[in-house]
Parts: C-alpha cells; sequence; structure tokens
C-alpha cells in the first residue's frame, strides 16, 4: 500500500521529539553526570585519608596489653600479694562468619558448654563490635595449643597475656588484703566506674577496692599485623603498659601469722593495732575464703558454698561484726563516771547481784565490797548496774560516743559497721517509744541494745589507756598516697577520725592500774593469761547471745561470745589486741589468744632492740630496752616493758 504526501507527513509530526522534552533529558542526563563526578572527588580526593585508614584497620589490629596490677607488701617490705603470668581467650566478632557453625569446635576445644559460650556473648551483646570478649580466662596448655592449630578454621579466638593475682594460700589476711574480679554491670553505672569497661578487673572488697585506682595501673596496647584470617604476620609498634603501684601496708606478717594461728579453728576477729599512729598491725576474720577462687572465673559450686555457710565467711568481723561488747564497755563506764567524780565515791556492796526498778540483775559471784580500783580486775557486774543507774543512759551515751562507739571509726576497708550506742533519742526515733530507767542497768555492763565492733573497742580503750588521745585506724601510710586520693579516702571513709578526748591524769592512772590488775593480780579475770615480766594489761568480756547464760550448753547459739581488749604498756600502748572469739565463752579465753599475740610483738621488740643496741654499744643481751615514748603532758611516764617469758594457761573464770 502506497503512502500518500498526507499521511507521510502526518506520521513524521507524530514521531518528532518536543524540544522541552528533549532538553528535559538532556538536564537528568548531565545531573547524574555531576553526582557521579562529586562521588568520584569525594572517594579519590575527600575521603581518600579516611579510607586509607579504613583498609589499613583491615590489615592491622590493636591488641590491649593489661598492666600488672602492683603488688602489696607488709611494713617491713614482705611480699603479701603477687602477680603470675596468665592467658584468656577472646572472642573477635569482627573476625566470625558463623559462630554457631563453629560452636562444637571451640567447644570442645576449650572444654566448655555450649550454654557458658552463648551466656557470654549474651552479656557483652551491647558493647561495641569491635571490642574482644573475654571467652575464657587463665586456659590450659592444651586450650592454647588448641587455638594456635585452628587459628585459620577459628580466625576469631584470640589469645590474650596478662598477669593475675596471686593470693596467699588458705585465706591468709583475706579480708584485709580482699579481692579482685571482673566488674559487674551494676558497677559500670557508678560514677567511681565511668571510666571502666566491660570486661575490666577491679578490685571487691579490702585493700584491693579501696586503692583500686593505684593498684591497676594504666592499659597499653600493640599493633600487629594480620592477613586475611586474622592471623599475625608482623608487628608494627606498641604502647607500653604502666603497671600499678606496689603498696606498703601496715600490716606485720609476724603479728599477722600469730593471730591466724590465734584463730585457727574458731569463728571470731582479731584486730591488732599501733595506738600512737593508728597503723593496723594485723587483722583477721574467721571464718575465711580463697581469695584466689575469684582472680578467674568464681565457680558456682564454690559461690554456694560461700552463700549457705551460716557463719558467713565473705563478712569482715573486724570491723563489720556488730555484737554486745561484754564487760569490755566496763572501761568506757569507768571513764564516764570517773570524769563525771561518781564512781571514785561509790563503795557497792555486791552479794551475787541487786535489785534495781523491780528487777533482779545478777553478777557472776559475790564479791562483797566493791569500789573502782578493783571493780574492774573483778568485772563486777554489781558496780557497774549501780554505776549506769546513777549516770542515766544520755551520759552513758555521750560518753561512748565521744570514744567512737555508735560510729565508724573511718578504717581505709569498705563497708564497716557504726555499731550502736542506745540513748533516749534514739529509742525515740528507732522505735517511737519512750526510754525506760531500768533499760539503763544493763546497757552498763555492754549488754541491752549497745553494740560494737572489734575494731571500735580497740581504738577506744586504746585511746583511754593512751590519755584520751584516739588515732584513725588505718591499713596504709599515707606517704604511700597521692594527697587527692588521700582526700577521697578521708571523705568516702567517713567517721570519727582522730580526736583528743578530755581525761585527767588521775582517772588514766586508776583505769590503767586497774587494767594491769585484770591480768597480773590473782583476783584478775584474765590472770591466766598474765605475760610474767610484760606490763601487759587489758579488760574481759563475756556477752550472752541469749537471754541467760547457757551453762553447760551443747548448742553453740546459745554460748555466749568472749571478748577481750589488750595492750602493752598499761600507758600510752605501744600495741592493742582486741579479740572477739563468737561462742567461744568465758572472756579469759580470748585474753589467752590476745597474750599470745602481745608475746610476739613484745619478743620481737626485744630482738629488734637488743640488736640495735649491740650495733651502738656492745651491752649484755639481757639489756633492757628503751623506755617507751612520754605521755601527755602532766601524765605520769609508762614503765617500761620488762623481757617476756612463757605465757601461763591456768583456767581462771570470769
Amino acid at each position: 500500500m502506497e503512502l500518500t504526501p498526507q499521511s507521510e507527513l502526518a506520521i513524521r509530526k507524530t514521531e518528532k521529539l518536543p524540544v522541552a522534552k528533549l532538553t528535559a533529558v538532556q538536564y537528568v542526563i548531565a545531573a547524574i553526570l555531576v553526582v557521579l563526578a562529586a562521588g568520584l572527588w569525594r572517594l579519590e580526593v575527600v575521603g581518600v585519608d579516611n579510607f586509607r585508614a579504613l583498609a589499613e584497620a583491615n590489615r592491622i589490629r590493636k591488641v590491649p596489653v593489661l598492666a600488672p596490677r602492683g603488688r602489696l607488701f607488709d611494713r617491713e617490705g614482705r611480699l603479701l600479694v603477687d602477680n603470675y603470668p596468665s592467658v584468656s581467650c577472646f572472642i573477635l566478632r569482627e573476625q566470625v562468619k558463623d559462630l554457631e557453625a563453629d560452636m562444637p569446635l571451640i567447644s570442645a576445644g576449650l572444654h566448655m558448654t555450649p550454654d557458658q559460650i552463648h551466656a557470654t556473648l549474651k552479656r557483652y551483646e551491647s558493647a561495641p563490635k569491635y571490642q574482644p570478649i573475654p571467652l575464657k580466662q587463665d586456659i590450659t596448655p592444651d586450650e592454647q595449643a588448641f587455638i594456635e592449630a585452628h587459628r585459620n578454621e577459628l580466625p576469631e579466638l584470640e589469645t590474650l597475656e596478662e598477669q593475675r593475682r596471686l593470693y596467699p594460700r588458705d585465706g591468709f589476711a583475706a579480708h584485709l588484703i580482699g579481692y579482685v574480679g571482673e566488674i559487674s554491670e551494676d558497677d559500670l553505672n557508678k560514677p567511681k566506674y565511668a571510666f571502666y569497661q566491660p570486661g575490666d578487673v577491679v578490685g571487691k572488697s579490702g585493700v584491693e577496692a579501696t586503692y583500686d585506682s593505684l593498684l591497676r595501673g594504666v592499659d597499653g596496647s600493640r599493633d600487629v599485623i594480620v592477613n586475611s584470617h586474622g592471623k599475625e604476620i608482623g608487628h608494627l609498634g606498641q604502647t607500653l603498659a604502666q603497671p600499678g603501684k606496689d603498696l606498703r601496708l601496715t600490716i606485720d606478717l609476724d603479728i599477722q601469722m600469730a593471730a591466724e594461728k590465734a584463730m585457727e579453728g574458731k569463728n571470731g576477729a582479731v584486730i591488732a593495732m599501733d595506738p600512737h599512729t593508728g597503723e593496723i598491725l594485723a587483722l583477721v576474720s574467721r571464718p575465711t575464703f580463697d581469695p584466689n577462687q575469684f582472680a578467674v572465673r568464681l565457680t558456682k559450686s564454690y559461690w554456694n558454698e560461700i552463700l549457705n555457710n551460716p557463719d558467713h565467711p565473705l563478712l569482715n568481723k573486724a570491723i563489720q561484726a556488730q555484737l554486745a561488747p561484754g564487760s569490755t564497755f566496763k572501761i568506757i563506764m569507768s571513764y564516764a563516771g570517773l570524769q563525771e567524780g561518781k564512781a571514785q565515791l561509790m563503795h557497792v556492796p555486791c552479794n551475787h547481784g541487786a535489785t534495781f526498778y523491780g528487777h533482779y540483775f545478777s553478777c557472776d559471784r559475790n564479791h562483797g565490797m566493791v569500789s573502782i580500783d578493783n571493780a574492774i580486775p573483778y568485772s563486777c557486774d554489781t558496780f557497774y548496774y549501780t554505776l549506769a543507774d546513777r549516770l542515766g543512759i544520755d551520759t552513758i551515751a555521750r560518753y561512748a560516743s565521744s570514744v567512737g562507739l555508735g560510729q565508724k571509726t573511718g578504717i581505709d576497708l569498705p563497708d564497716e559497721a557504726s555499731g550502736i550506742v542506745p540513748s533516749t533519742q534514739w529509742k525515740l526515733k528507732n522505735y517511737h517509744e519512750k526510754w525506760y530507767a531500768g533499760e539503763t542497768i544493763s546497757v552498763g555492763i555492754g549488754q541491752g541494745a549497745t553494740t560494737a565492733t572489734p575494731v571500735q573497742l580497740a581504738r577506744a580503750l586504746s585511746g583511754i589507756a593512751s590519755g584520751g588521745v584516739l588515732r584513725r585506724p588505718h591499713l596504709v601510710s599515707s606517704d604511700q598516697v597521692p594527697p587527692e586520693l588521700q582526700e577521697s579516702i578521708q571523705e568516702n571513709f567517713p567517721g570519727s577520725g582522730e580526736k583528743t578526748i578530755p581525761l585527767t591524769p588521775e582517772n588514766w592512772e586508776i583505769i590503767t592500774d586497774a587494767m594491769y590488775s585484770v591480768t597480773s593480780s590473782p583476783i584478775g579475770t584474765a590472770y591466766a593469761a598474765r605475760l610474767e615480766g610484760v606490763d601487759f594489761a587489758g579488760k574481759t568480756g563475756t556477752a550472752d547471745v541469749v537471754s541467760g547464760r547457757q551453762k553447760g550448753s551443747t548448742n553453740k547459739n546459745t554460748i555466749p561470745n568472749a571478748w577481750f581488749v589488750g595492750m602493752t604498756p598499761r600507758r600510752n600502748p605501744d600495741i592493742v589486741v582486741a579479740v572477739l572469739w563468737e561462742h567461744g565463752y568465758w572472756g579469759n579465753n580470748s585474753a589467752r589468744l590476745a597474750a599470745g599475740i602481745i608475746n610476739t610483738f613484745v619478743e620481737k621488740q626485744r630482738r629488734r632492740a637488743n640488736n640495735l643496741k649491740i650495733a651502738e654499744t656492745p651491752k649484755p643481751a639481757s639489756a633492757a630496752p628503751e623506755t617507751p615514748a612520754a605521755p601527755p603532758t602532766g601524765q605520769p611516764t609508762a614503765q617500761a616493758t620488762p623481757p617476756p617469758v612463757a605465757l601461763k594457761t591456768e583456767n581462771v573464770p570470769n
């Protein structure tokens, strides 16, 4: 069919593209070219440094170098806590393709169940993907060999060398040293741990926790070249780790060993302190725990064993056991009565007790006529019932508070307890009831609502024996700690701290001489623990744990707690030892334990003094030691401590 000229013209008009549409298409094409050119400029020019860094990251891995933790030494430089080399396994999530497929092999090689691996991954699922996840700590040599042999199949597994804590065996000094562990999620939310990361090892208790910022150091890193399988093929450089600071504690290893031996097989606590400085010479709490179990990965079985132990091994009883102080409180009562001008005028007949406010309060013995001079060595309850009634609860509370009871001492250990000093205001605040005069009678012998910790009693009684000077207990001397951290510790561990209480020289002599009679006189309750030739003083305490003493009872929970606070010399003592033997019955049982510890101290002082004298000027080996430091102004000079002799062990009841 032939087209007419008219038809051909119509077809041409139909096929011709409008100029406007053609122009639009051209602009679109130009815009696309501009975008492509801009993108090429960004890739080749603007972002060249960034993409070069990303490319480097594909072949360079930054491996952390963990700082070794600072070691702990005793006051004479003897090592207490060290570190040992260890290897841990980490998962590099950037290297993993299909972890589930690798799970059976990883599980078998690392001796872990798939559930354990999944639980670890879930714990760190919110952490950045570039952050290695600690999978297993302190791996064995055969587990290290497994990882090396499977580098190609398991590029996600990496090993890291680190230093781990090595603590003394058998829980030696565990409560004062503390332990370390992996930081918890709760800790990460606290301001104190703002700069810590998941997986970091931190101090959890004791000195490890208080001085963690000094002990932990600063981690370093090293840059390693890896291939496409994640295997190291070279090294580029490293940033050295800064080791943590070594700390010298105030602990004397010899005194600590004597205290540990004294508490072997018992429940309770011992704390020994230098009253001149507040330095802690020994601290023991029983039962104890093994901090080495916490240094790696705490097993569920060991944790359950600790939790289910009714004697609470994790409780630091030296600073946390809040118990009735028993007759050790009578020293504070004597201080209050003498300063108030009442005790020195009292002569109280004791006939196995006395009646107050219609209730009979018993005493262990018939002491006859008792005055302040023999009330302390007798430990006569009747005398102190009467004194408490004459002083009143608020006066007792005021003096007890002045020597630090009812408040923290400020010792540089976490979670110190404050104890209780009852008063009219205390009862109204806590029970919304008035205080009755009859309640004061039991407080006079350290019972009733009164509670104290061993460190409080050690500080209070040694402060009185030091003429009224009370020091802040501490385990690390200030010269070991930077000023800013020392200030922070003072703020974070509040307490009654350094203070001086009023005590006349006459009253000071009465109390300290009476405390000496406790151990040196046949009428004293701790005469069985005397150290012949040693100026050894103290006070026993037998504190009931139930209403009425259960004589001959086989039920441990009804047997009284045995307390003793002893010191040498009697005035301005060089050492004070507080012993709490839970359910140890009579206080003189604890007195024997304290006597052994003090005997260790005295013998050591004698050996040191004799060596010094021989070095300076040859003298007989039996030469007397130097006289102790002078007492406060206006107070008599303390007696020199004679050489020690064997400990006596007669059984004299409290």
